[in-house]
């Protein structure tokens, strides 16, 4: 379900992407997905799903994992976009990407508005220290085009000096219900921690809009993997966390630091209403999961609010199993547990992806906790077996 249709649902003051005027029919100039063709697609790509991206609202890179000796300098890549929209350059027209990203920009059918997209293709060494550090350090305030909403994303820096949102929430999906509150105000944030910046992850009412779709809460959540805020109404709330992203080595443990503090009043869906019950403690999850990325006949999987403690595929898991509250910066740490052996080839072909999730509510995908939950995150490391 793409923005017009959520519109539909009574969204029409709000914009989600870059080029929508509510009142200009056919002003869309979104790409919806990106794929190319090749000959040799196991020589090209790690996994054959790699030669297709969904692509989601929010991002204006679309980026490629091909193995390192592909040649990028002849290719014709696809893109779906949004109906009657142009695209420049042409759909699959042949281009060289081996200086980096190739520029195309979408029209809209009304000529009003334009949107860029940044396409690569990069050649990738998959090369993963032991120790892998995440210090939340860089985060900024995202804008929507049209300045309806503000609110924090995180970037890591690949080897080459490129940005990735690696680390997903669901700030997006909030902003459908509350898109003028302050940056601070959403349910992840970035503030002071113990070292420099940290997660701020806060359980916030969605107030009446949200209350009447019965979505009540917004659990503060952050996550390896992607947030699709075009599934964020009913039936499909619990598929806007695509969690996990490919990962070649297999991790062992999880540590941190954290504060915890539950809300005073725990609130319990039912139907579009909410009950409350003071006599209910909330708590906050951290857990992790490595998984298998495709199923037997070679489908992309990936964890979703649905499964992501209990899809099949889930090989390796783990999971902090008592969180106290706590004013103070705390250590935390999970090993994970194997069911399985992991095999080596396919761990090098990316077949394995890895997410790790922290939420102020452990109930918050179903939409229930207590509002003003607040799990401070700073400091994880994720260790992995060494290379033999």
């Amino acid at each position: 379900m793409r923005i017009r249709q959520l519109l539909l649902f009574g969204l029409a003051a709000l914009s989600l992407t870059s080029c929508f005027k509510d009142e200009a029919p056919n002003a869309e100039c979104d790409i919806t997905k990106a794929w190319v063709h090749i000959d040799n697609p196991d020589e090209f790509f790690y996994q054959l799903s790699d030669s297709a991206i969904n692509v989601m609202y929010d991002r204006t890179d679309i980026s490629f994992t091909v193995r390192r000796k592909a040649d990028v300098s002849r290719l014709a890549p696809y893109f779906e976009i949004t109906p009657r929209a142009t695209i420049t350059p042409a759909n699959g027209s042949v281009q060289d990407f081996t200086n980096g990203p190739v520029i195309y920009t979408v029209t809209s059918e009304d000529k009003q508005w334009s949107r860029q997209y940044a396409v690569s293709f990069k050649p990738t060494v998959v090369t993963i220290p032991s120790v892998i550090p995440f210090d939340f350090e860089d985060a900024r305030v995202f804008d929507d085009t049209n300045k309806k909403a503000t609110y924090y994303k995180w970037y890591e820096t690949n080897e080459d000096g490129s940005e990735i949102e690696y680390w997903a929430n669901a700030n997006a999906g909030f902003a459908i219900a509350r898109r003028k509150s302050l940056p601070e105000e959403y349910p992840s944030v970035s503030t002071e921690g113990y070292d420099g910046l940290c997660v701020k992850l806060t359980t916030r009412s969605t107030e009446e809009w949200g209350i009447a779709l019965g979505l009540p809460i917004a659990a503060g959540n952050f996550f390896i993997g992607e947030f699709d805020v075009s599934k964020a109404l009913p039936p499909t709330t619990l598929l806007t966390t695509r969690m996990g992203r490919p990962f070649a080595k297999k991790p062992i443990k999880v540590s941190g630091l954290y504060k915890y503090k539950a809300g005073d009043v725990f609130w319990k869906k039912v139907g579009n209403s909410i009950e409350e019950h003071p006599e209910i403690k909330d708590g906050a999850a951290i857990y992790a999961a490595f998984y298998k990325n495709h199923d037997k006949e070679g489908n992309e999987v990936m964890l979703n609010g649905n499964d992501s403690k209990t899809n099949e595929n889930i090989i390796g898991f783990a999971e902090v199993s008592v969180i106290p509250e706590t004013d103070e910066w705390t250590p935390f740490e999970m090993e994970f547990q194997y069911k399985g052996d992991i095999d080596l080839d396919e761990l090098e072909r990316l077949g394995y992806s890895l997410t790790i999730v922290f939420t102020s509510s452990t109930n918050g995908a179903y939409y229930e906790g207590a509002p003003g939950s607040t799990l401070y995150i700073d400091n994880v490391r994720l260790e992995c077996e060494e290379e033999k």
